[in-house]
């Protein structure tokens, strides 16, 4: 993506110039005359953008802010009606396959909720319905049969309050087990996924499953949010709630992002700088 965002810029007669992505060099942003394009950091200048990778490889966003509720793709409206069904089959099949290796062919449904956890577990943020662990105790009320699965993320640190929390929740309820990792073999699995806004629920969408999400997020499209139907309607609704997975995985990754690799890539980018107020 590098090399085509400087060839990209490049023809467009600017000089490109790499930097150490660090907090000194983004301040020091703030005082050059050209423009700046930040790595997965808030593009806190008027001349600032971020980058980001749009979950897969090779696909990228070009956004104004870092926020990824925020991000264009969020803020537009998707119409299943205007996706050309066997494309996007075909498509959503390609990137299954290469993105699971066979683990989303076949998927099932045996009596399972799965609960991905991020970070900061006893704490509701702003853009959050309620705090994760508030997420866990409303996933044993609302659903009271299904065992409930919660996934640690490998990447996160978790204190012993944090953990605590969770043993606590463990210990008083068989239904519930914790583990570290082992997304794809769950996501073949469960019924459904709850998450804050784990990634995992939109590499759900490529198993066919439905997600109820606690907090805003740029693939809330098709997703049961809690935040505009309420907890219990999504608890109720989930079962029964097929959208149309692949559809909406095409629209959403491929005809709204940049794909690096493909031979429009370095028109993308400008055409996303621009939509984002660079004068270029």
């Amino acid at each position: 993506m590098m090399t085509r965002i400087k060839s990209a810029f490049e023809h467009e007669g600017y000089r490109v110039e790499f930097k150490r992505s660090s907090l000194e060099e983004r301040l020091k942003s703030a005082g050059r005359n050209g423009y700046s394009l930040f790595f997965m950091q808030d593009p806190f200048h008027d001349r600032a953008l971020n980058l980001r990778r749009a979950y897969y490889y090779p696909y990228w966003r070009i956004e104004n802010t870092a926020e990824r509720w925020d991000f264009d793709v969020a803020r537009k409206h998707y119409d299943s009606g205007e996706i050309d069904t066997e494309t996007a089959v075909e498509w959503a099949n390609k990137w299954r396959k290469w993105l699971f290796k066979g683990k989303a062919k076949e998927p099932t449904k045996e009596g399972v909720v799965y609960v991905p956890l991020q970070g900061r577990l006893l704490e509701k943020r702003s853009f959050q319905t309620a705090s994760p662990v508030d997420m866990i105790k409303a996933v044993l009320e609302h659903d009271p049969e299904r065992r409930i699965i919660l996934g640690l993320h490998p990447g996160e640190e978790y204190s012993p309050e944090e953990m605590a929390a969770l043993e606590s929740i463990d210990d008083a309820n068989p239904r519930v087990s914790v583990q570290l990792g082992g997304m794809e073999r769950v996501l073949g699995v469960c019924d459904y996924v709850v998450t804050e806004n784990s990634s995992a629920a939109l590499s759900g969408f490529f198993f066919h499953k439905p997600a109820i999400l606690f907090a805003k997020i740029d693939f809330h499209h098709i997703g049961l949010n809690v935040a505009d139907i309420g907890v219990a309607q999504a608890f109720e609704r989930v079962a029964g709630h097929r959208p149309g997975y692949d559809a909406y995985l095409y629209w959403f990754i491929q005809l709204n992002a940049i794909k690096a690799d493909d031979e429009k890539a370095e028109a993308d980018i400008i055409k996303a700088a621009r939509r984002c107020g660079w004068q270029v």
